[in-house]
């Protein structure tokens, strides 16, 4: 069944549309933190749809609440008025910490990213646009001119002229023998250098841990010292939150809280988890930002109804039910237990992460390559980044700590084999 789901897919899709695995899966139904396939066989999902079933499979409140509105009216756009639209966009703008915030929905990440770079050259009057090595914000136009990491950056052209920073990445680079604070003063000096050979900057944008780029992060910190020199020539940032948001980390709810020492940033970007699955991106910015626009603009889909009960019963669930201090208890044990795993081990390089965001890097993709083959084949789904040599690990935050477990045994099982040869 699914050799001919495969033939059928390369006939009509792109060939750079990537699938995992020698022989791809077709999940075909979840519940909680496990899904199935079209063959009947059961998987821990320790990826969530890449980060975006953040609450559980089949969350009873969410498909209630989808199901609800599906019965009243599934679309009517920006155009007219949408109470779950209002009600969601009033949540996010009392937890996203900027003052007098404004919310935007898109459809997805990249769509969020795309409309903060508009608002931030708009803003600024400038095309010139900071980001980090190694990132990655999206597949759109915009979003690929300013993505990092060259897996994921297929052309060069771009509308906006992108210059690369140090410090997305701690353990590799010139700064990687530094200490934390060493670090940062080189990476700030590396700053002020480079805005020393350019002039009106739009914008920062950057993301708290990287996500496709490994959950690489530099140290806290960072981005306050970073804001500070912004600060100085009136430069935005923008913390893409799209993986790192919705209290992930565990420690913080929101990705730039653990820089946050400067307060909040300019704007923000959110999607992935916020919607379980049901497609919602975002932005938030302070007024004086949001509406610098002088021309019309609508979101057909963006803020749809739908997706946006789905949205308001998602965040309800995670806020009463403390995910984010499960993401920090049960995170925190299964890192602890996955560096015990690796210690010894040759293939692995590091073991990094906070939360339920883990990334393990390994000695090549092909090594990682032979993982994730191995614990698909033993029930365990899990992901890879930054140049294909690292495991990504991103359970939804309702992760139980049997589960975390039982996922972390299976892990150990393929990277002994992996070590062994």
């Amino acid at each position: 069944m699914s050799n001919e789901l495969l033939r059928r897919h390369k006939a009509v899709l792109p060939d750079w549309l990537a699938l995992y695995y020698n022989d791809p899966i077709e999940i075909t139904h979840g519940e909680g933190r496990h899904v199935w396939d079209a063959e009947g066989r059961r998987y821990l999902d320790f990826f969530g749809g890449i980060l975006t079933t953040m609450t559980a499979h089949a969350l009873p409140e969410v498909t209630k609440a989808v199901a609800e509105q599906a019965g009243r009216i599934l679309h009517t756009s920006t155009l007219y008025l949408n109470r779950p639209m209002v009600e969601l966009a009033e949540r996010i703008a009392q937890l996203s910490g900027i003052p007098d915030a404004r919310v935007f929905f898109t459809t997805s990440g990249t769509e969020a990213n795309d409309t903060a770079l508009l608002l931030a050259t708009a803003h600024r009057r400038s095309n010139q646009i900071l980001a980090m090595r190694n990132s990655y914000h999206g597949r759109s136009f915009s979003a690929v001119g300013i993505t990092g990491n060259r897996s994921w950056s297929p052309t060069s052209l771009s509308p906006l002229q992108t210059l690369y920073v140090h410090g997305g990445v701690r353990t590799d680079g010139p700064f990687a023998q530094l200490t934390d604070a060493e670090f940062i003063e080189a990476c700030v000096a590396d700053l002020r250098d480079l805005l020393g050979q350019t002039r009106g900057v739009a914008a920062l944008i950057a993301e708290p841990i990287q996500g496709v780029g490994g959950f690489t992060s530099g140290p806290d910190g960072l981005f306050a010292a970073f804001r500070e020199v912004l600060d100085e020539q009136d430069i935005l940032w923008i913390s893409d939150e799209v993986q790192t948001g919705w209290g992930r980390t565990g420690e913080h709810f929101w990705g730039w809280q653990a820089h946050g020492q400067n307060g909040p940033p300019d704007i923000l970007t959110f999607a992935k988890g916020i919607g379980n699955g049901a497609s919602i991106g975002g932005v938030v910015a302070r007024a004086e930002v949001m509406n610098c626009l002088d021309s019309n603009s609508i979101s057909t889909f963006g803020g749809s109804p739908i997706t946006m009960a789905a949205g308001l019963a998602n965040l309800t669930y995670l806020l009463e039910h403390d995910l984010q201090g499960n993401a920090r208890r049960v995170g925190g044990l299964l890192l602890e237990r996955l560096r015990g795993v690796a210690a010894g081990l040759d293939v692995v390089r590091e073991v990094r992460g906070r939360g339920l965001m883990i990334g393990i890097e390994l000695d090549s993709p092909a090594t990682a390559n032979a993982v994730m083959e191995t614990t698909r084949a033993s029930g365990l789904l899990i992901g890879k980044g930054k140049q294909g040599e690292t495991l990504r690990i991103a359970p939804p935050l309702s992760l139980t700590v049997a589960e975390a477990e039982e996922g972390a045994g299976l892990l150990e099982e393929a990277l002994r084999a992996a070590s062994a040869g």
